[in-house]
């Protein structure tokens, strides 16, 4: 269970977001760029502080005060992959898991299960650097799944790859959903790649503040604002 209030000044705009997310749900966060979306997801995640409210998952309290990234079980995946240019495939995936757990039987398991799902096997000890963009969103995506998170959130991390890939880690995606049953909150600009990840629940944020919430079909039948009807309506 996720239970967050997210209060963070911005320059342009003040981001008020409460939301409570059930074990293995999923919820798509839609609006325009800029209404603060990408702000809700860095300050459960941790890698911005909030300025008030709290955060709570499964129990542990994430804020406040702010719990240190480490200690956070949450998968966290950007429009950059993030990887270690210098290490392997194999390093960058192995990367803050400790070395107890990577010694046991049932994590090397684990670890060759996502390493064969997501046909990283000729990759594997190639440097990061050396490997091609697409490449590098499979490798990010077995690196967040290694520590099998409660919660995975996804800022945008398809953008700019090709349609036949997009669908490829969109179906990687639900499936880990499903052997992991871990909780979602996505973030994306195309109201089709949210419909595929998070079909059952959708909220729409603007200005910092959150106006709609409710399944796809209730947004497109009626948005409660003109910019998301706008947002909504068929190229």
């Amino acid at each position: 269970m996720l239970k967050a209030h997210i209060i963070k000044k911005r320059r342009d705009l003040q981001v008020d977001v409460t939301l409570e997310l059930e074990p293995g749900s999923a919820v798509g966060l839609f609006g325009a760029s800029g209404a603060g979306k990408s702000t809700v997801l860095a300050c459960i995640a941790g890698i911005e502080q909030p300025d008030g409210g709290f955060v709570q998952l499964n129990g542990l309290q994430l804020f406040p005060p702010s719990l240190p990234l480490h200690r956070r079980t949450i998968g966290y995946m950007t429009q950059e992959p993030g990887l270690f240019p210098h290490l392997s495939v194999s390093k960058n995936i192995h990367f803050g898991i400790s070395r107890t757990l990577a010694a046991t039987a049932q994590q090397q398991q684990w670890i060759a299960t996502l390493r064969d799902r997501l046909q990283l096997s000729p990759l594997w000890h190639a440097p990061a650097s050396l490997i091609s963009g697409g490449q590098a969103r499979r490798v990010a995506l077995a690196r967040m799944l290694a520590r099998k998170p409660p919660l995975v959130l996804l800022d945008e991390p398809f953008a700019g790859l090709d349609r036949q890939l997009v669908r490829e880690l969109i179906d990687d995606l639900i499936f880990w959903s499903r052997q992991i049953g871990f909780s979602m909150i996505a973030v994306d600009h195309q109201a089709e790649v949210l419909k595929r990840l998070c079909p059952q629940q959708a909220m729409v944020i603007e200005q910092g503040k959150i106006v709609q919430r409710g399944c796809w079909t209730e947004l497109y039948r009626a948005p409660a604002t003109p910019l998301l009807q706008s947002l909504l309506a068929p190229l």
